[in-house]
């Protein structure tokens, strides 16, 4: 029973547009590679460290290849038959073509099936490990279990990685279920993944694979002290996104913000680049058990919250099935939303406890992502407290996953420690108190609750039939997500796309997904 009387066979009619959409897209990605998916290939295989330069070992070997026109074999293809040929392992190939010791190209072409039979062996190695990685989550949250959800999500941010684990491990401390190790700013920007434990970052910390194994070690050991699993989190986006994702994988990390279109929009980043991209980040966040998090809460802080709501459902079902695609689970969808009315709106706190309904009765599997106000928050600290309590109160009466704590000081400065603690305090607080409310409550048939879900709901409805005719990369164009345009074959990273040969192979792809269906 739907509490507010939404009709689902209008929501199955946009979620079958929704499937639409990503299907016409996903015969776009099918054909394409990008530098970056081949890069993390590269990583999977082992490949690992830097050139006197401080370039990444991967971007060397990705970009010779590429710089010949000849990436459209796949990363994998070139490795496996220099492995052939030399009987060295994928590090020392790239090592070699860094010195100038051996060129790919001069190498007489072996056979195949042995070439890729060669290259799946190192590959089935990565595979146990990332499946191990899942194993030992599974037992930690078995053996010391885990917060009550809304789990109480907060961010460290120094730029020093040392720094960011003493605030992690004090933000367990009081009470945190997840801790987010926000990325030194513009570095969704950066083609190429910094190297090694970093000390200094502007607005964040540099995401790194030492850095995320230095968290995960941390939270490891503070899980042991507190008595429940600590959740860590990082950013799989920008030109990066598969990298990232699969460092994630190989240190298990636990949440990955991981969204369809969200580099588009709100970086520029080329949007056949980021489609090629997010579906193979997506392949590997699915088969390590993370949770995604999407970003549609960042439409609000460009286009109003009231008039524009319909956009971010409509973006939640398309991440859906872009994600359904990519072998992704319900319950590893932390689909994202915010809480982003103005807050003079006469009765706003209904038209944003709508919303949240309608999200949840939706998407009832997925653990969803609900964001703190922010594009209103002005620095009066005390009003500041007050929205973050609305927002903690939204929240427990709609049953989200994934609570992102706001801060009393959000328009003033990263957050303290003690803004932190407020923060969980405040949550902590309100989640007890009204713990079973929404089990508690209806809602007023045809009343402001119900008529503004219904609304919404008819909006999202006919803008994913929109789109489903138009296209979501002419949609996109015309600038229908959060009021940003941005052209097909503009932004940042469209020389990175390159088409696949026939002979092309990932053996992730294949050993990750499984056979999993796209049906």
């Amino acid at each position: 029973m739907s509490k507010l009387g939404l009709d689902f066979k209008l929501v199955e009619e946009a979620r079958q547009s929704a499937r639409n959409i990503a299907r016409d897209i996903q015969g776009f990605i099918d054909q394409h590679t990008s530098v970056t998916v081949e890069r993390t290939v590269a990583r999977l295989l082992g490949v690992d460290g830097v050139d006197a330069l401080d370039r990444p070992l991967p971007n060397v070997l990705v970009d010779k290849v590429n710089s010949e026109g000849r990436l459209d074999l796949g990363i994998a293809y070139y490795l496996g038959n220099a492995m052939v040929h030399t009987g060295k392992g994928p590090q020392e190939i790239a090592r070699m073509v860094m010195k100038e010791e051996l060129d790919l190209f001069k190498i007489p072409a072996h056979d195949y099936e042995e070439v890729k039979k060669k290259i799946f062996e190192v590959a089935e190695e990565t595979i146990l490990k990332i499946r191990r990685n899942r194993e030992d989550r599974e037992e930690f949250l078995r053996t010391l279990g885990e917060g009550p959800k809304p789990y109480l999500y907060v961010i460290v941010a120094t730029g020093n990685i040392y720094e960011d684990v003493n605030q992690a491990k004090a933000a367990a401390r009081q009470g945190a279920d997840i801790i987010a190790v926000i990325r030194s700013t513009a570095q969704s920007l950066l083609d190429f993944v910094p190297y090694g434990a970093t000390t200094e970052g502007f607005g964040g910390t540099f995401a790194t694979q030492e850095n995320f194994r230095i968290m995960r070690k941390a939270l490891d050991e503070v899980s042991q002290e507190v008595g429940r699993y600590i959740r860590l989190v990082n950013y799989a986006s920008g030109l990066c996104m598969p990298e990232i994702a699969a460092m994630g994988a190989l240190e298990r990390l636990d949440v990955m913000l991981n969204d369809a279109l969200y580099g588009i929009l709100f970086r520029d980043i080329n949007m056949k680049r980021t489609l090629v991209d997010q579906y193979f980040s997506r392949v590997i966040n699915g088969f390590a058990g993370i949770i995604i998090n999407t970003g549609e809460d960042n439409y609000l802080t460009t286009a109003d919250a009231i008039e524009e709501a319909h956009t971010v459902l409509a973006s939640q079902m398309i991440n859906e099935q872009f994600a359904l695609l990519a072998g992704l689970k319900e319950e590893q969808m932390g689909l994202g939303h915010a809480f982003e009315m103005n807050p003079k709106t006469e009765n706003g706190f209904l038209l944003e406890l709508a919303q949240a309904q309608m999200a949840r009765e939706i998407f009832p599997n997925a653990p969803l992502k609900y964001m703190p106000p922010t594009k209103y928050m002005t620095g009066n600290i005390f009003m500041g407290h007050v929205q973050d309590a609305l927002f903690n109160m939204v929240a427990i009466m709609t049953n989200q996953g994934i609570q992102l704590l706001g801060m009393l000081t959000e328009a003033i400065h990263t957050p303290f420690l003690q803004d932190r603690a407020l923060a969980i305090e405040n949550a902590k607080y309100i989640f007890n108190n009204m713990r079973d409310l929404g089990e508690e409550i209806t809602f007023k048939e045809n009343g402001i609750i119900q008529k503004r879900a219904q609304e919404v709901l008819g909006d999202a409805h006919r803008m994913l039939a929109s789109i489903e005719a138009e296209g979501l990369m002419e949609t996109i164009a015309q600038g229908k997500f959060a009021g940003v345009k941005r052209p097909i074959d503009g932004g940042k990273g469209l020389g990175g796309v390159v088409v696949k040969s026939e002979m092309y192979f990932n053996p992730f792809m294949d050993l990750m997904l499984g056979g999993a269906s796209r049906e």
